[in-house]
């Protein structure tokens, strides 16, 4: 079956359709993005913007019609920190709904952490052992840990790339690290109680760039090359970024335009998390959070004798964990 997942991020809106089967990995086939850096559109009091909220469904708009144009039989649609943090959040989800016909699900930190984990799961499989999945958006850091699908531990940290360069800037980087340090400190000891990891995973754009500044093979080269991400090399990363201008830095392999003004936050948050957790090397998974929701949908589909999947006639019940119970 041919899907969309809709993923309106801090930063970017993106849909990802994918060739799907139970038992197979979605294959992906075409993509539609924008950044549109919802993020920078809330205002003093917490609201989004109507320019923000405006954008947005605009988006989602063009977001539905390129997945009636590539044939998606089903699209699913979440929303992470940026929307989710919105105090006006309900009523641009309802309006969406009326003006698009797209019912946005808010996912919270801790379902994202769980669904990233799930990818890196399935990615890396059981031979893996214990993971300990990292994942920096622009509004939060994700992390998880554990042996099964289910991690034994899922936990949102508000120390996002974008969220800490709108409240550091590139001056107070010094502030910035101890700051990150502080909050990722609150929480790791609960992560280390579930140690030792047999592997450290990053995945999503923030760890996937640092890994380009950092030496590891571009994108061109597949989804099946080892990439690494070493912490002495992210340290002297950040030491050069922190001496450049922003617009220099997307001189830099791999970093864009739109993502140079907040990768030295996310090398800061990266090697934070890295030093607290003990961990020198984290391989980085080409599989994050809509790989999670993709293979979690096609984990919970019933199918007509002659093989092809329907959707369970259910309302999926929800576990304290998150997902959706089996």
């Amino acid at each position: 079956m041919r899907l969309g997942v809709l993923d309106v991020g801090s930063n970017t809106v993106h849909l990802l359709v994918v060739d799907a089967r139970v038992g197979g990995a979605p294959i992906p086939a075409a993509s539609h993005k924008a950044e549109l850096r919802l993020a920078e559109h809330i205002t003093d009091d917490g609201s989004m913007s109507r320019e923000g909220a405006d954008s947005l469904i605009r988006m989602i708009a063009s977001c539905r019609q390129f997945a009636e144009d590539t044939g998606c039989s089903s699209v699913l649609p979440f929303v992470t920190s940026a929307l989710r943090e919105a105090t006006n959040c309900d009523e641009i989800i309802a309006r969406c709904k009326t003006e698009t016909g797209v019912e946005l699900r808010v996912l919270s930190g801790t379902e994202e952490a769980r669904a990233t984990f799930l990818a890196a799961r399935r990615w890396y499989g059981w031979s893996a052992g214990t993971l300990a999945v990292f994942d920096i958006g622009g509004g939060s850091l994700e992390i998880a840990v554990g042996r099964d699908e289910e991690p034994e531990i899922a936990l949102s940290v508000p120390v996002g790339a974008g969220r800490m360069t709108r409240r550091f800037g590139s001056d107070n980087v010094s502030e910035m690290r101890r700051y990150v340090r502080a909050e990722i400190g609150a929480v790791i000891g609960d992560v280390l109680r579930r140690g030792p990891f047999d592997k450290a995973v990053g995945t999503s754009k923030t760890f996937r760039t640092l890994g380009r500044i950092t030496g590891t093979a571009p994108n061109a080269e597949g989804q099946f090359v080892n990439r690494v991400l070493n912490k002495d090399k992210l340290g002297a990363a950040a030491l050069q970024m922190k001496e450049m201008k922003v617009s220099e830095r997307s001189s830099l392999p791999g970093v864009s335009e739109g993502r140079a003004p907040q990768i030295l936050a996310g090398a800061v948050v990266a090697k934070a998390a890295m030093d607290l957790a003990g961990i020198d090397n984290l391989e980085l998974c080409p599989w994050a959070l809509r790989e999670g929701i993709i293979v979690n949908y096609l984990d919970h589909l019933d199918y007509f004798p002659d093989g092809s999947p329907k959707e369970r006639r259910i309302v999926p019940r929800h576990t304290a964990k998150g997902l959706p119970a089996r």
